[in-house]
Protein backbone atom coordinates (compact mmCIF):
# COMPACT_ATOMS: atom_id res chain seq x y z
CA UNK A 1 0.00 0.00 0.00
CA UNK A 2 2.89 2.21 0.94
CA UNK A 3 4.45 1.55 -2.56
CA UNK A 4 1.26 2.51 -4.20
CA UNK A 5 0.96 6.00 -2.87
CA UNK A 6 4.54 6.63 -3.20
CA UNK A 7 4.10 5.96 -6.74
CA UNK A 8 1.14 8.03 -7.60
CA UNK A 9 2.72 10.85 -5.84
CA UNK A 10 5.60 10.31 -7.86
CA UNK A 11 2.92 10.58 -11.02
CA UNK A 12 1.22 13.62 -9.88
CA UNK A 13 4.80 15.38 -9.23
CA UNK A 14 5.20 14.34 -13.10
CA UNK A 15 2.30 16.80 -13.97
CA UNK A 16 4.64 20.10 -13.65
CA UNK A 17 6.85 18.99 -16.11
CA UNK A 18 6.23 20.62 -19.89
CA UNK A 19 6.14 18.99 -23.25
CA UNK A 20 8.30 19.41 -25.72
CA UNK A 21 8.10 22.04 -28.35
CA UNK A 22 6.11 20.42 -31.07
CA UNK A 23 6.77 23.06 -33.60
CA UNK A 24 9.69 24.21 -35.54
CA UNK A 25 10.38 27.56 -37.45
CA UNK A 26 12.82 28.13 -40.22
CA UNK A 27 13.43 31.66 -41.20
CA UNK A 28 13.92 31.52 -45.11
CA UNK A 29 16.01 34.65 -46.19
CA UNK A 30 14.98 34.85 -49.81
CA UNK A 31 12.56 37.13 -51.20
CA UNK A 32 9.63 35.81 -52.88
CA UNK A 33 5.90 36.78 -53.41
CA UNK A 34 3.63 34.58 -50.56
CA UNK A 35 2.48 32.03 -53.41
CA UNK A 36 6.03 31.17 -54.34
CA UNK A 37 6.82 31.28 -50.11
CA UNK A 38 3.72 29.13 -49.63
CA UNK A 39 5.20 26.27 -52.85
CA UNK A 40 8.69 26.58 -51.12
CA UNK A 41 7.57 25.67 -47.63
CA UNK A 42 5.25 22.61 -48.53
CA UNK A 43 8.17 21.39 -51.27
CA UNK A 44 10.76 21.56 -48.20
CA UNK A 45 8.72 21.77 -44.91
CA UNK A 46 5.10 21.47 -43.98
CA UNK A 47 3.64 24.66 -44.57
CA UNK A 48 4.02 28.89 -44.20
CA UNK A 49 4.11 29.95 -40.21
CA UNK A 50 0.88 28.91 -38.82
CA UNK A 51 0.87 30.57 -35.17
CA UNK A 52 -1.67 29.15 -32.47
CA UNK A 53 -0.15 31.46 -29.42
CA UNK A 54 1.81 33.63 -27.69
CA UNK A 55 4.69 30.93 -27.12
CA UNK A 56 4.83 30.27 -30.46
CA UNK A 57 4.69 34.20 -30.72
CA UNK A 58 7.93 33.89 -29.05
CA UNK A 59 9.39 31.49 -30.59
CA UNK A 60 9.04 33.45 -34.05
CA UNK A 61 10.05 36.31 -33.13
CA UNK A 62 13.55 34.54 -31.59
CA UNK A 63 13.53 33.17 -35.50
CA UNK A 64 13.14 35.97 -37.48
CA UNK A 65 15.61 38.15 -35.45
CA UNK A 66 18.32 38.07 -37.78
CA UNK A 67 16.05 39.01 -40.73
CA UNK A 68 16.85 42.76 -40.31
CA UNK A 69 14.41 45.57 -41.04
CA UNK A 70 12.10 43.98 -43.41
CA UNK A 71 8.67 42.42 -43.35
CA UNK A 72 8.25 38.54 -43.40
CA UNK A 73 5.55 36.56 -44.71
CA UNK A 74 3.66 33.93 -42.72
CA UNK A 75 0.96 31.60 -43.38
CA UNK A 76 -2.19 33.72 -43.09
CA UNK A 77 -4.42 35.00 -45.69
CA UNK A 78 -7.93 36.57 -46.52
CA UNK A 79 -10.42 34.34 -47.61
CA UNK A 80 -14.21 35.34 -48.50
CA UNK A 81 -15.88 33.42 -45.89
CA UNK A 82 -16.62 34.70 -42.90
CA UNK A 83 -15.53 32.63 -39.08
CA UNK A 84 -16.40 32.70 -35.46
CA UNK A 85 -13.43 32.14 -33.34
CA UNK A 86 -12.49 32.64 -29.99
CA UNK A 87 -9.23 34.58 -29.04
CA UNK A 88 -7.38 31.57 -27.24
CA UNK A 89 -7.95 29.24 -29.89
CA UNK A 90 -10.59 27.41 -29.01
CA UNK A 91 -12.73 26.07 -31.85
CA UNK A 92 -15.96 28.13 -31.58
CA UNK A 93 -18.52 24.93 -31.56
CA UNK A 94 -21.14 26.67 -29.25
CA UNK A 95 -22.78 29.53 -29.90
CA UNK A 96 -25.29 31.09 -27.41
CA UNK A 97 -26.80 34.00 -29.58
CA UNK A 98 -29.57 35.93 -28.44
CA UNK A 99 -32.54 35.81 -31.05
CA UNK A 100 -31.88 37.63 -34.39
CA UNK A 101 -27.92 37.78 -33.70
CA UNK A 102 -25.78 38.02 -34.65
CA UNK A 103 -26.58 40.67 -37.30
CA UNK A 104 -24.85 43.26 -39.21
CA UNK A 105 -21.38 43.53 -40.03
CA UNK A 106 -19.79 43.84 -36.37
CA UNK A 107 -17.43 41.35 -35.89
CA UNK A 108 -16.69 41.57 -31.80
CA UNK A 109 -19.27 39.58 -29.31
CA UNK A 110 -20.32 40.78 -26.19
CA UNK A 111 -22.43 38.98 -22.87
CA UNK A 112 -25.37 40.78 -21.87
CA UNK A 113 -28.53 38.58 -19.46
CA UNK A 114 -26.47 35.31 -19.87
CA UNK A 115 -26.68 35.93 -24.38
CA UNK A 116 -24.66 37.28 -26.64
CA UNK A 117 -24.47 39.79 -29.53
CA UNK A 118 -22.18 41.41 -31.56
CA UNK A 119 -21.13 45.06 -31.43
CA UNK A 120 -18.50 47.26 -33.45
CA UNK A 121 -15.22 46.26 -31.93
CA UNK A 122 -13.63 49.66 -31.07
CA UNK A 123 -17.20 49.93 -28.28
CA UNK A 124 -15.29 50.66 -25.03
CA UNK A 125 -17.14 47.52 -22.56
CA UNK A 126 -15.48 46.17 -19.35
CA UNK A 127 -14.22 42.45 -20.12
CA UNK A 128 -13.31 39.13 -18.69
CA UNK A 129 -9.94 37.48 -19.06
CA UNK A 130 -9.23 33.47 -17.92
CA UNK A 131 -6.39 32.85 -15.84
CA UNK A 132 -5.12 29.15 -15.36
CA UNK A 133 -4.64 29.83 -11.54
CA UNK A 134 -7.85 31.99 -10.60
CA UNK A 135 -10.14 30.84 -13.53
CA UNK A 136 -12.09 33.58 -14.42
CA UNK A 137 -11.40 37.59 -13.73
CA UNK A 138 -13.88 39.99 -14.52
CA UNK A 139 -11.42 43.52 -15.44
CA UNK A 140 -13.87 46.99 -14.83
CA UNK A 141 -11.54 49.01 -17.22
CA UNK A 142 -13.69 50.23 -20.29
CA UNK A 143 -11.72 49.62 -23.07
CA UNK A 144 -12.33 48.16 -26.72
CA UNK A 145 -12.32 44.45 -27.83
CA UNK A 146 -8.64 44.25 -28.86
CA UNK A 147 -7.25 46.43 -25.92
CA UNK A 148 -8.96 43.61 -23.55
CA UNK A 149 -7.36 41.30 -25.70
CA UNK A 150 -4.12 42.60 -25.06
CA UNK A 151 -4.62 43.07 -21.04
CA UNK A 152 -5.68 39.65 -20.82
CA UNK A 153 -2.61 38.31 -22.63
CA UNK A 154 -0.33 40.32 -20.57
CA UNK A 155 -1.69 39.94 -17.52
CA UNK A 156 -3.51 36.24 -17.81
CA UNK A 157 -4.18 33.90 -20.49
CA UNK A 158 -6.16 35.02 -22.53
CA UNK A 159 -10.16 36.92 -22.95
CA UNK A 160 -12.74 34.51 -21.60
CA UNK A 161 -14.09 31.69 -23.70
CA UNK A 162 -17.25 29.39 -23.54
CA UNK A 163 -17.11 25.82 -24.72
CA UNK A 164 -21.13 24.32 -23.74
CA UNK A 165 -23.73 24.84 -22.08
CA UNK A 166 -22.09 24.65 -18.38
CA UNK A 167 -19.99 26.90 -19.24
CA UNK A 168 -22.16 29.43 -20.54
CA UNK A 169 -23.90 29.25 -17.41
CA UNK A 170 -21.33 29.15 -15.14
CA UNK A 171 -20.27 32.61 -16.80
CA UNK A 172 -23.59 33.90 -16.34
CA UNK A 173 -23.83 33.34 -12.54
CA UNK A 174 -20.22 34.98 -12.49
CA UNK A 175 -20.93 38.16 -14.12
CA UNK A 176 -24.15 38.53 -12.21
CA UNK A 177 -22.39 38.41 -8.93
CA UNK A 178 -19.80 41.30 -9.70
CA UNK A 179 -21.65 43.09 -12.30
CA UNK A 180 -25.33 44.66 -10.70
CA UNK A 181 -25.80 46.85 -13.78
CA UNK A 182 -25.88 44.62 -15.61
CA UNK A 183 -24.04 46.57 -18.33
CA UNK A 184 -22.60 44.58 -21.96
CA UNK A 185 -19.02 43.27 -21.32
CA UNK A 186 -17.16 41.72 -23.90
CA UNK A 187 -15.81 37.96 -24.47
CA UNK A 188 -13.24 36.47 -26.45
CA UNK A 189 -15.29 35.62 -29.62
CA UNK A 190 -14.69 37.08 -32.48
CA UNK A 191 -14.94 36.78 -36.71
CA UNK A 192 -12.96 37.47 -39.43
CA UNK A 193 -11.95 35.91 -42.82
CA UNK A 194 -8.48 35.12 -42.62
CA UNK A 195 -7.09 31.39 -42.62
CA UNK A 196 -4.08 29.81 -42.59
CA UNK A 197 -2.81 28.53 -45.49
CA UNK A 198 -2.33 24.84 -43.49
CA UNK A 199 -5.88 25.06 -43.09
CA UNK A 200 -5.04 25.04 -39.23
CA UNK A 201 -7.84 26.21 -37.05
CA UNK A 202 -5.73 28.48 -34.67
CA UNK A 203 -8.01 31.94 -34.23
CA UNK A 204 -4.37 33.77 -32.58
CA UNK A 205 -3.57 36.75 -34.25
CA UNK A 206 -1.57 39.68 -33.75
CA UNK A 207 -2.39 42.72 -35.22
CA UNK A 208 -0.59 45.78 -34.85
CA UNK A 209 -2.94 48.31 -33.61
CA UNK A 210 -4.78 49.73 -36.83
CA UNK A 211 -4.19 46.43 -39.04
CA UNK A 212 -5.32 45.09 -41.08
CA UNK A 213 -6.88 47.88 -42.20
CA UNK A 214 -6.73 46.81 -46.42
CA UNK A 215 -5.37 49.75 -47.94
CA UNK A 216 -5.65 50.49 -51.49
CA UNK A 217 -8.49 47.21 -51.30
CA UNK A 218 -6.45 44.29 -51.96
CA UNK A 219 -3.99 43.83 -49.02
CA UNK A 220 -5.32 39.72 -48.73
CA UNK A 221 -1.97 38.48 -47.15
CA UNK A 222 -0.06 38.72 -43.41
CA UNK A 223 3.60 40.05 -42.60
CA UNK A 224 5.91 40.14 -39.73
CA UNK A 225 6.47 43.97 -38.51
CA UNK A 226 10.22 44.48 -38.52
CA UNK A 227 10.23 46.60 -35.40
CA UNK A 228 9.40 45.38 -31.90
CA UNK A 229 7.05 43.66 -30.71
CA UNK A 230 7.02 42.18 -34.36
CA UNK A 231 3.06 42.50 -34.84
CA UNK A 232 1.60 42.11 -37.66
CA UNK A 233 -0.10 43.78 -40.86
CA UNK A 234 -1.61 43.13 -44.56
CA UNK A 235 -0.20 43.85 -47.38
CA UNK A 236 -0.76 42.94 -50.74
CA UNK A 237 0.24 39.02 -51.56
CA UNK A 238 2.57 40.09 -54.99
CA UNK A 239 5.17 41.56 -52.84
CA UNK A 240 8.41 40.46 -52.53
CA UNK A 241 9.63 39.28 -48.52
CA UNK A 242 11.63 36.76 -46.66
CA UNK A 243 10.03 34.08 -44.86
CA UNK A 244 9.18 31.85 -42.47
CA UNK A 245 8.09 28.21 -42.65
CA UNK A 246 7.23 25.38 -40.28
CA UNK A 247 7.90 21.72 -39.60
CA UNK A 248 5.32 20.11 -37.26
CA UNK A 249 5.94 17.25 -35.33
CA UNK A 250 3.05 15.50 -35.55
CA UNK A 251 1.69 12.85 -38.23
CA UNK A 252 -1.25 11.43 -39.46
CA UNK A 253 -0.95 7.82 -40.44
CA UNK A 254 -3.71 6.58 -42.40
CA UNK A 255 -3.66 2.96 -42.08
CA UNK A 256 -5.67 0.83 -39.83
CA UNK A 257 -3.91 -0.62 -37.56
CA UNK A 258 -4.41 -1.66 -33.77
CA UNK A 259 -3.36 0.05 -30.90
CA UNK A 260 0.04 -2.48 -30.24
CA UNK A 261 0.56 -2.10 -34.38
CA UNK A 262 0.05 1.99 -34.53
CA UNK A 263 3.08 1.79 -31.34
CA UNK A 264 5.30 -0.47 -33.44
CA UNK A 265 4.92 1.58 -36.48
CA UNK A 266 5.19 5.17 -35.60
CA UNK A 267 8.15 3.70 -33.33
CA UNK A 268 10.19 1.90 -35.91
CA UNK A 269 9.48 4.70 -38.73
CA UNK A 270 8.91 8.50 -36.30
CA UNK A 271 8.62 8.67 -32.55
CA UNK A 272 6.06 7.31 -30.51
CA UNK A 273 2.49 7.63 -30.60
CA UNK A 274 1.56 11.74 -29.76
CA UNK A 275 0.93 12.22 -26.23
CA UNK A 276 -1.65 15.20 -25.62
CA UNK A 277 -0.39 17.12 -22.04
CA UNK A 278 -2.14 20.47 -22.45
CA UNK A 279 -4.70 22.57 -24.00
CA UNK A 280 -2.12 23.40 -26.63
CA UNK A 281 -1.58 20.02 -27.55
CA UNK A 282 -4.80 19.58 -27.78
CA UNK A 283 -4.96 22.40 -30.66
CA UNK A 284 -2.49 20.66 -32.62
CA UNK A 285 -3.47 17.47 -32.88
CA UNK A 286 -7.04 19.20 -33.77
CA UNK A 287 -5.41 20.62 -36.97
CA UNK A 288 -3.92 17.27 -38.27
CA UNK A 289 -6.95 14.77 -37.19
CA UNK A 290 -9.12 16.18 -39.86
CA UNK A 291 -6.82 14.62 -42.12
CA UNK A 292 -7.96 11.23 -40.78
CA UNK A 293 -9.72 8.44 -42.94
CA UNK A 294 -11.42 6.72 -39.31
CA UNK A 295 -14.12 8.25 -37.06
CA UNK A 296 -11.54 7.90 -34.33
CA UNK A 297 -7.48 7.85 -34.08
CA UNK A 298 -5.18 6.35 -31.74
CA UNK A 299 -3.45 8.34 -29.13
CA UNK A 300 -0.23 6.90 -26.74
CA UNK A 301 -2.48 6.53 -24.16
CA UNK A 302 -3.15 3.32 -22.23
CA UNK A 303 -5.01 2.12 -19.04
CA UNK A 304 -2.67 0.85 -16.54
CA UNK A 305 -4.63 -2.07 -14.91
CA UNK A 306 -2.59 -2.53 -12.18
CA UNK A 307 -3.30 0.53 -10.54
CA UNK A 308 -6.78 1.03 -12.77
CA UNK A 309 -5.48 4.33 -14.18
CA UNK A 310 -4.73 6.01 -17.07
CA UNK A 311 -1.36 7.00 -18.64
CA UNK A 312 0.42 8.12 -21.57
CA UNK A 313 3.23 5.56 -22.71
CA UNK A 314 5.50 8.00 -21.28
CA UNK A 315 4.68 7.15 -18.12
CA UNK A 316 3.18 11.02 -17.56
CA UNK A 317 -0.18 10.46 -15.35
CA UNK A 318 -2.87 12.56 -17.65
CA UNK A 319 -3.23 15.64 -16.00
CA UNK A 320 -4.89 17.00 -18.67
CA UNK A 321 -7.61 15.62 -19.51
CA UNK A 322 -10.19 15.98 -22.61
CA UNK A 323 -12.78 12.61 -22.43
CA UNK A 324 -15.86 12.28 -23.97
CA UNK A 325 -18.66 11.86 -21.58
CA UNK A 326 -18.92 8.16 -20.01
CA UNK A 327 -14.82 7.59 -20.99
CA UNK A 328 -12.20 7.39 -19.13
CA UNK A 329 -13.13 6.74 -15.67
CA UNK A 330 -12.25 4.28 -13.45
CA UNK A 331 -12.26 1.32 -13.24
CA UNK A 332 -12.20 0.58 -16.99
CA UNK A 333 -12.43 -3.49 -17.50
CA UNK A 334 -9.28 -3.52 -18.81
CA UNK A 335 -7.98 -6.92 -18.52
CA UNK A 336 -10.23 -7.75 -20.56
CA UNK A 337 -10.57 -5.74 -22.90
CA UNK A 338 -7.08 -3.96 -23.12
CA UNK A 339 -8.05 -0.22 -23.16
CA UNK A 340 -6.44 2.44 -25.19
CA UNK A 341 -7.09 5.80 -25.64
CA UNK A 342 -7.85 7.63 -28.92
CA UNK A 343 -9.36 10.97 -30.27
CA UNK A 344 -12.20 11.46 -32.07
CA UNK A 345 -11.33 12.87 -35.88
CA UNK A 346 -14.87 14.85 -36.09
CA UNK A 347 -17.53 16.87 -33.58
CA UNK A 348 -15.75 18.00 -30.67
CA UNK A 349 -12.22 15.83 -30.93
CA UNK A 350 -13.08 14.40 -27.00
CA UNK A 351 -10.86 11.11 -26.46
CA UNK A 352 -12.84 8.05 -26.09
CA UNK A 353 -12.07 4.49 -24.60
CA UNK A 354 -11.81 1.38 -27.24
CA UNK A 355 -10.34 -2.37 -26.84
CA UNK A 356 -6.48 -1.80 -28.39
CA UNK A 357 -7.39 -4.59 -31.39
CA UNK A 358 -9.77 -1.54 -32.58
CA UNK A 359 -8.45 -0.50 -36.11
CA UNK A 360 -8.06 2.70 -37.03
CA UNK A 361 -5.52 5.23 -38.20
CA UNK A 362 -3.16 7.20 -35.54
CA UNK A 363 -0.94 9.98 -34.85
CA UNK A 364 2.42 9.94 -34.52
CA UNK A 365 5.49 12.08 -32.86
CA UNK A 366 7.71 13.41 -36.35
Amino acid sequence: MAQTQHFLLFLIALCSISECVQRRYLFINEKKNWTEAQRYCRENYTDLATVDNMNDMNQLKNCVNNGGNQNIWIGLHKTSVYNWHWSSGDPALFLNWTSGQPAGSDDCAYIINGQWCVWKCNVFLPFICYDMSTGQVFVYQLVNWRDAQSYCRQNHIDLVSVRNQNESQQLEKFINDRNSAGSAVWIGLFRDTWQWSDQSNSSFRYWDTVEPNNKGGHEDCAVIYPDDPRQWNDVPCDRQYAFVCHEDKLIVIQQNLSWSEALRYCRQNHVDLVSVQSVEMQRRVMNVVKLASTEAVWLGLHNYCSMNMWLWLSGDMVCYQNWAPGNGSTPENCQLENRKGAVLSGGDQTWISLPESHRLNFICTN
